[in-house]
């Protein structure tokens, strides 16, 4: 029941809500990002990251450093806590647990799949897949021919196998296919956590809906950007939108038969949250608009930690370490390839 969370949350989430705010405590501040642009080299970045909370996983790293190395291991980091976060979870927390990992899982299918299609080495694809991805059966995955054998050989006992129900097709995979694939996956995943997360009730309930809702949102505007010019029909776009969000069901009919970014631009502005998204690019530029989401969503993220008794909390804060590791791979790769002056295009500070 709404509101009467402090009765018992404490009784199985009460810790973990502990451990989870003082992850959050680690992220990186603006102190630590000023210092971090001013590097000249990867070794600089490496002591700055010393002295926070991934100095342990960079200590024995050798000179001369890689961007990826960096990148390989902040994400260890936040592997490292996310497992220790589900071995401590009870249900309905650690089925919540999961749900956070499904994304990374149709990431990881789809680039084995389109690595494959390409003719890509299996092992060097399975070394960029996302580790809290990863599944038993995932280097199989390069067999398949199409999706039905997709679905059949391999991805039948994850738990992806129902979102595939909407995709499954005789045709050969190709590029194409591929992303309307991801997308449909994408859509059915939200849709699905989305229903889960309003069974939970209270204010895990009120405040993923948010969460979720603006991610539904954000693919649905980028899913039109993307095909503009392309060969997917009005109808084949509006079915790979998300049925829940603030742009269901009007916005959806309205993006569907945009067909460049200033139509896109013309149907958010009515949504006053997305107003001021739009407000930061200039007509027909859409460039930085994937920044302008991230700044949006990092504001979104950081309001859920001031609420408490609610799951919503473990949600934020691997989406905030995420954004934190995309920065780090962004200031990592201006500083090694000299390009110092680019970087505040990306970096998105959270605090």
């Amino acid at each position: 029941m709404y509101g009467f969370e402090a009765l018992t949350f404490n009784i199985h989430g009460g810790y973990l809500e502990a451990i989870v705010r003082g992850h959050r405590s680690g992220l990186l501040n603006a102190a630590d990002y000023n210092n971090l642009c001013q590097c000249e080299t990867l070794d600089d970045i490496k002591m700055h990251l010393s002295a926070t909370e991934y100095g342990p996983y960079l200590q024995n790293e050798p000179s001369p450093l890689h961007t990826t190395t960096i990148v390989e291991k902040c994400t260890h980091k936040l592997v490292d806590e996310y497992k220790h976060m589900l071995c401590q979870a009870t249900e309905p927390l650690s089925t919540f647990l999961e749900y956070i990992t499904y994304g990374y899982m149709i990431d990881n299918v789809v680039l084995i799949v389109t690595g494959t299609l390409h003719e890509r080495d299996v092992q060097e694809l399975l070394e960029k897949c996302h580790p809290l991805g990863m599944f038993d059966s995932i280097a199989t995955l390069a067999v398949a021919q199409n999706m039905r054998e997709l679905y059949r050989l391999v991805l039948v006992d994850t738990p992806l196998a129902p979102y595939f129900s909407e995709c499954i097709t005789s045709e050969d995979l190709d590029d194409m296919n591929i992303e309307i694939m991801r997308n449909t996956l994408y859509k059915a995943y939200l849709e699905d956590f989305y229903n889960f997360c309003q069974k939970l009730g209270g204010a895990t309930a009120e405040i993923m809906s948010d969460l979720l809702a603006f991610e539904a949102d954000r693919r649905a505007v980028n899913i039109t950007i993307n095909s503009i010019g392309t060969e997917l029909t009005r109808d084949d776009r509006r079915k790979l939108y998300s049925n829940f969000g603030l742009l269901y069901p009007y916005g959806h009919e309205e993006l569907a038969v945009c067909e460049d970014i200033d139509q896109v631009r013309a149907a958010m502005e009515k949504y006053p949250p997305y107003q001021s998204i739009f407000a930061k690019i200039s007509y027909g530029e859409s460039q930085m608009l994937d920044k302008a989401f991230y700044e949006e969503e990092v504001k979104r993220l950081c309001l859920a930690f001031e609420q408490q008794f609610h799951y919503a909390v473990f949600f934020a804060y691997m989406r905030l370490r995420e954004q934190e590791i995309r920065n780090l791979m962004w200031i990592s790769e201006c500083v090694a390839q000299n390009q110092k002056s680019r970087i505040h295009d990306s970096v998105v500070f959270i605090f």
